[in-house]
């Protein structure tokens, strides 16, 4: 496979007090949301101050792309780890990411921290934003590259078809009102790689 980029990961914050914040803030932004959380109640529950909080990162905005950092490495990681597991290519090796996402997301109580955090800071200035469109962008490019493999036609477009099936997925699983949303998701991908 081409390789793709995985999203630097962000474990290494300097101090264990850098280390419980980000901890703390990624739990707390994802439990409850960027804008639910204050830097009081993040530094409160990290056991440090606002002023640790602020010397180690510079602000919320800064804490926010870094727990977006960390879950897209983790999830980029995840991903193509699954990939490795089915290493021809294929329609099956394609399929699998979306197996990949139901696992994930079995485990994700609020669905994908992205949609969320979009729905969040989307139409502003937010730092936050291009993290958020890199990740989005990153999983087109993944479908574009395992459909290139499988030798499909007109793999940038069955790519980002196949993107829109699993963006779809996420979206409506997010919202919590489809909880087969995945496998509908990965059944539509399938007819779309038998025709294409």
């Amino acid at each position: 496979m081409t390789a793709l980029p995985v999203a630097t990961t962000v474990d290494d914050v300097t101090t264990p007090a850098g280390a419980r914040l980000l901890d703390t803030a990624s739990r707390l932004f994802y439990e409850r949301g960027i804008r639910g959380v204050g830097v009081e109640l993040i530094a409160e529950e990290a056991g440090t101050t606002k002023k640790t909080l602020y010397d180690r990162f510079g602000s919320k905005d800064g804490l926010v792309v870094l727990y977006l950092r960390r879950r897209a490495a983790h999830w980029q990681r995840r991903a193509l780890a699954h990939l490795a597991e089915h290493p021809e290519p294929g329609p099956e090796r394609i399929l699998s990411v979306f197996d990949a996402l139901e696992g994930w997301l079995d485990r994700q109580e609020r669905g994908c921290a992205f949609v969320n955090a979009y729905a969040e800071v989307g139409g502003t200035d937010h730092p936050a934003l291009p993290l958020i469109r890199a990740e989005k962008a990153w999983m087109r490019e993944l479908f574009t590259v395992l459909a290139e493999e499988a030798g499909c036609p007109g793999s940038d477009r069955l790519g980002a078809q196949l993107h829109l099936l699993y963006e779809g997925a996420v979206v409506a699983l997010t919202a919590g009102d489809e909880p087969d949303a995945v496998r509908h998701a990965r059944a539509a991908a399938e007819r779309l790689l038998r025709t294409d």
